[in-house]
């Protein structure tokens, strides 16, 4: 089975246990999941998710973000992993995104990853869940972890992964094969303990046999 027969397979199996799968942020727009998607770096999306509550009902639009002073925004995010750095990179992006794309969110990659605090994961996340485009593939934790272990990668570099894995996936499944992998991963594909024998992909994945 060639690499790209077996992204392929994965993307079948995967998708029959998680149909209509997408992001677990919750957002209604393209700056609400952008903000989101910042927030939840280094955190859980439970946890972003509770903290958007009412941070969505409290901003709405990006000028509320660049106009709030920099205490607020952090008290108002402060249960988040590093909310310092986070309200800045929001505070500072909201102000690019008025300077600069009329107070709309960008659409395309190379405008997103110009924005503080703004990579590839996170454009990538936001072009297919706001925009549904398919630039590219967002490398987090997960699918860098669970990506090697399927032999589909020997690289670690997040951004050599999603070359990898953009050369032997069809461009219209890169944003689902993001999301497939980090359900894989929560839910049995666990780091310290992975669940083996309820796997789908257990007989064509290696580490299945260590």
């Amino acid at each position: 089975m060639t690499k790209e027969e077996k992204v392929l397979e994965i993307i079948k199996r995967l998708d029959k246990r998680y149909p209509k799968v997408k992001t677990a942020l919750n957002f209604k727009t393209p700056l609400d999941l952008l903000i989101a998607t910042i927030l939840s770096a280094q955190a859980t999306d439970v946890s972003v998710n509770r903290v958007t509550e009412m941070l969505f009902k409290k901003y709405k639009k990006v000028e509320d973000y660049a106009k709030v002073s920099i205490e607020e925004l952090q008290n108002d995010i402060r249960s988040i992993n590093f909310y310092k750095n986070k309200a800045s990179f929001i505070k500072n992006l909201a102000k690019a995104i008025i300077e600069k794309f009329n107070g709309e969110v960008p659409a395309k990659m190379e405008d997103l990853v110009k924005l503080p605090g703004v990579g590839r994961k996170t454009a990538n996340i936001v072009l297919w869940n706001a925009f549904g485009i398919n630039e590219g593939i967002a490398v987090d934790t997960h699918v860098k972890r669970i990506s090697k272990l399927l032999g589909l990668t020997d690289n670690t570099d997040p951004e050599k992964i999603e070359q990898d894995l953009m050369k032997i996936t069809p461009q219209n499944e890169w944003g689902r094969l993001s999301h497939l992998l980090i359900m894989l991963g929560r839910e049995i594909c666990i780091a310290k303990k992975p669940k083996h024998k309820e796997c789908p992909l257990n007989d064509i994945c290696p580490s299945s046999k260590i």
